[in-house]
């Protein structure tokens, strides 16, 4: 394992039982986050982003924010739905924020997932055609890998207000290696090995939307490989990377324990999801020693180059840092980090 950051979906609420209690805390919070994984050491600070929700939503004046407040780590998303983008001025959000960062964007998009409102892209005037949201979803990023690349596209004005170089013109700002720094968030076996024909990295959650009976990791792992297959057929120059996230709560305190104690007997669980079998991977929670054994026992986390650490973000930044730092100090370095 390569690399290790945490993911957070940003959630707040007016309880008082949160230390996340408004849209500007989720904000604020996730930037003070980032600085202390920083500071502490990790290597990445990925956010979810949801519509519609009390939950982070528009990434990018976050990610610049966390680029300009950061020098080293790794940031990013995991995932941004792109049933709800423009892709073209996506671009050059994506490429405003990662020239801020000084090119440390990591960008994780995908088909989306189960909203709170029916079809709520339909609201940011995006209407599939014959209701094929998926399909919207890839042609979107399409144009978008394609204009992030560079190319010229645009006929230029032949009266321009300002000089125009010759040629067709592109999106700016570009920032150049940005193209290879896209992910794909990709639920089952069969979108992993769609994934590596685009030529993006895998990113795979605690979620597949389907299942074999088979152990999550297992299934994961599976699906790892045939992403890893997948791009060899292709025939691409660079190595991709792969991501996996993780509930990992090492009980190293009496306050841990009275957050996470429950979680100790946590084991995979199937349900229903969109019309079909969808398996969810546990939480891992438990004293060091144990857990070390059962994560060196998980195959997808084997398999990949990156550990995303989903957090609970609304137990406050402190507390989010001290599980990040348990991680390092007692469970990373027994896993082959660094």
């Amino acid at each position: 394992m390569k690399n290790i950051g945490f993911l957070s979906f940003g959630h707040w609420t007016p309880s008082p039982h949160s230390q996340t209690r408004s849209a500007s805390d989720a904000l604020l919070q996730s930037i003070d986050l980032a600085v202390a994984a920083e500071e502490l050491g990790a290597d990445g600070a990925y956010f979810r982003v949801h519509h519609f929700a009390r939950q982070l939503a528009s990434p990018f004046p976050l990610l610049a924010a966390v680029g300009a407040r950061t020098s080293r780590i790794e940031i990013g998303t995991g995932v941004i739905d792109m049933r709800y983008e423009n892709p073209l001025y996506m671009a050059e959000d994506a490429g405003a924020a990662d020239l801020i960062s000084g090119g440390r964007l990591q960008l994780g998009i995908s088909r989306g997932s189960p909203e709170q409102v029916i079809d709520g892209f339909r609201y940011f005037g995006y209407q599939p055609e014959g209701d094929d949201h998926a399909s919207m979803a890839r042609d979107h990023t399409r144009t978008f890998l394609d204009v992030i690349g560079g190319e010229g596209f645009a006929q230029p004005n032949p009266r321009p207000m300002f000089p125009n170089p010759p040629g067709l013109l592109p999106i700016e700002p570009q920032s150049p290696g940005l193209r290879d720094r896209i992910w794909w968030g990709a639920g089952s076996r069969a979108t992993a090995e769609w994934t590596a024909e685009q030529g993006m990295n895998l990113m795979s959650s605690t979620l597949l939307t389907e299942d074999t009976g088979v152990p999550f990791h297992e299934l994961q792992a599976q699906q790892i490989q045939m992403f890893r297959d997948a791009w060899k057929a292709a025939g691409h120059e660079r190595e991709p990377r792969v991501s996996v996230s993780r509930s990992v709560f090492p009980i190293v305190s009496d306050l841990d324990r009275q957050y996470f104690f429950r979680e100790t007997a946590s084991q995979d669980q199937v349900g229903h999801l969109e019309g079909g079998l969808a398996r969810f991977g546990k939480t891992y929670a438990g004293e060091p020693d144990q857990l070390v054994r059962d994560l060196a026992g998980d195959s997808a986390i084997a398999a990949a180059d990156t550990l995303l650490l989903t957090v609970p973000n609304q137990l406050g930044v402190d507390y989010n840092a001290h599980v990040i730092e348990s991680v390092l100090t007692h469970l990373a370095p027994e896993l082959g980090w660094r």
